[in-house]
């Protein structure tokens, strides 16, 4: 098997690294990240112009009909420069969950309008209590005669302030159903928040909220599949994130190694250091080999959604506990100055502890991979 990128993912790689490092310095990063909506109108655009909102599409939408390697091959150098434009919640779990779930009518309105940026989605599925557990959802909608009426309160909607249009999972008489509702909408309150990330995510309650039957995404009572299935892969891009991050961790450590002296020299010659870099480049290998696998898993048409769903967990239980050590062992290196507002290391680690969590913790997946196991 060959495990080199193609020509295309070269050249896609290429892209993306040449526009993180024009445009992603870490001031500008900061500067956009405390604006409003928190992330650059013209960043959003240039990677609609470039053909990365529609990577995942099929190429009867506009898309590149790309698969999960394609994907970790953007969001690893997205990683690199802590991007904070919302291309996972719009681009990834959106655009994965329409094409998985939405008629065909759905899927020619939305798809196009997701791929040129025009439109921006974002996912209401996780509840206060269900701990990503998507099965368990509080939030119901309700037949009548115009259609349904939806009630509800979602947490930790990623960029849900900032979307024009939300997809919201809920409870019907059939079971776990998706809609796709305005967010403006009468009934649906948004209370948008910064996270310790630099990120965006926002609480959403629907209250009466009455929707036609053409909101309903897809069949009634269907949805968990497709819901499974873009969190699974939203789920892989984020550990390629995670890769790019802790790549990124390890280089600045080591010519941070370099440069600072004590007792004469650079701390970078002393062993005991020299040890834990080693030990912080054999976690990123060992992450980008499980990462390899589970993308190579993820885009093989032979594999079962099981084989693909172990791949996933095995990857995200993996790089949660690599991205822990190197985060700490970042930090520690550079000693006071690593934990400052001032200096970039500080906000890699907070974005890989963040991930660390996203879409459940390594306990979560350890456990998620050994019921699928057996």
């Amino acid at each position: 098997m060959n495990f080199s990128l193609n020509e295309e993912q070269l050249m896609l790689q290429d892209s993306v690294r040449k526009f993180v490092l024009a445009e992603y310095g870490f001031e500008n990063r900061q500067k956009r990240q405390r604006s409003v909506p928190g992330y650059a109108l013209e960043n959003w655009n240039t990677m609609a112009e470039l053909g990365w909102l529609s990577l995942l599409l099929q190429e009867n939408y506009g898309g590149f009909n790309g698969g999960a390697r394609d994907l970790a091959v953007v969001m690893e150098e997205m990683g690199r420069g802590l991007i904070v434009e919302p291309f996972l919640a719009s681009a990834v779990l959106c655009s994965s969950l329409l094409q998985r779930l939405a008629s065909e009518a759905q899927k020619d309105r939305w798809l196009p309008q997701l791929a040129s940026g025009e439109t921006l989605m974002a996912l209401a599925c996780w509840e206060g209590s269900n701990a990503f557990d998507l099965r368990r959802v509080s939030t119901r909608a309700e037949k009548c005669d115009a259609g349904y009426v939806l009630n509800g309160t979602k947490a930790v909607v990623l960029n849900g302030a900032e979307a024009d249009w939300l997809l919201v999972s809920a409870n019907t008489e059939r079971g776990l159903s998706v809609f796709l509702l305005d967010a403006r909408q009468s009934g649906v309150q948004v209370h948008g928040y910064p996270t310790v990330d630099g990120g965006r995510a926002a609480e959403i309650t629907f209250r009466d909220v009455r929707l036609p039957s053409t909101a309903l995404v897809g069949a009634e009572g269907m949805a968990l599949p497709g819901l499974e299935y873009a969190v699974d892969l939203a789920t892989l891009a984020v550990c390629a994130e995670a890769l790019g991050i802790m790549q990124t961790l390890l280089e600045k450590t080591v010519e941070y190694s370099k440069t600072r002296q004590q007792f004469g020299q650079p701390i970078g010659r002393f062993q005991a250091l020299q040890h834990r870099m080693v030990d912080m480049f054999m976690e990123c290998q060992q992450a980008r080999s499980i990462l390899l696998m589970a993308t190579t898993s993820w885009d093989d048409t032979v594999r079962s959604e099981e084989e693909r769903r172990r791949a996933v967990s095995a990857a995200k239980a993996r790089i949660g506990k690599a991205g822990r050590l190197i985060g700490q062992e970042a930090v520690q290196i550079h000693g006071g100055i690593g934990v400052t507002d001032e200096l970039d290391v500080g906000h890699y680690f907070k974005r890989l502890t963040v991930i660390c969590q996203l879409f459940g913790n390594s306990d979560r997946h350890l456990r998620r991979f050994a019921d699928a196991s057996w």
